[in-house]
């Protein structure tokens, strides 16, 4: 069983907290990772590019010029794929990129994202965050306190105070552990997981 320090808003010590094995000490395979990240960044993807095909673009019905005796090269319609301003071929159309993964391998990508993050001890508990007013200078403390530059932190519940402190910070994502992905976790080289929201975290991946 992995057990790690918590700490305070300062960095001192406050305790200990045992973390679930069965999230936390996962085997971690890289192609479970790798296929739920494609997948889910695959899903943000709009698909909205379309470009016309001979049927869509206007113009070109007559012939430019007559098919011999020109000494152009002979041209049925203005709106070749060949000519500026004409029709594109194979190309691009509305589309879903989207693909399924099934639950469980989501969860079990999670569970190893989890799990890679405390193996290389990039994973801290902290007991909670606590400002006195809507401040970026007040979180900027914190987080200088706490060591963060690219750090993803996991609340129980969103904390509007510390929400809009954050979020002129470059690198500083909110979630709770509802909202907790694959994609954001290794997209972040530091995980902070507020106390409250381990028990959480570990009840919705068991």
């Amino acid at each position: 069983m992995a057990v790690v320090k918590i700490y305070d808003q300062n960095k001192g010590e406050t305790g200990e907290i045992t973390l679930a094995p069965e999230v936390f000490e996962v085997e971690v395979r890289p192609e479970i990772l790798n296929l739920v990240v494609r997948a889910q960044r695959a899903a943000k993807r709009a698909g909205t590019h379309s470009t016309k095909t001979y049927g869509e673009v206007s113009g070109g019905g007559i012939k430019p010029w007559r098919q011999k005796g020109t000494g152009r090269a002979r041209a049925g319609t203005s709106r070749s794929n060949i000519w500026r301003g004409g029709a594109i071929v194979f190309g691009p159309k509305p589309r879903d990129y989207s693909f399924k993964v099934n639950k469980k391998v989501r969860a079990l990508a999670l569970r190893m994202a989890l799990s890679a993050r405390l193996a290389d001890e990039s994973l801290m508990v902290v007991n909670t965050f606590d400002l006195p007013e809507v401040k970026t200078k007040h979180f900027v403390k914190i987080a200088d306190a706490l060591g963060l530059k690219k750090a993803l932190l996991i609340m129980p519940e969103i904390n509007d105070t510390v929400a809009l402190s954050a979020r002129n910070i470059p690198g500083i994502t909110i979630m709770t552990p509802a909202q907790l992905s694959v994609y954001e976790i290794l997209k972040h080289p530091q995980l902070i997981l507020l106390e409250g929201a381990v028990a959480p975290v570990e009840a919705r991946l068991k």
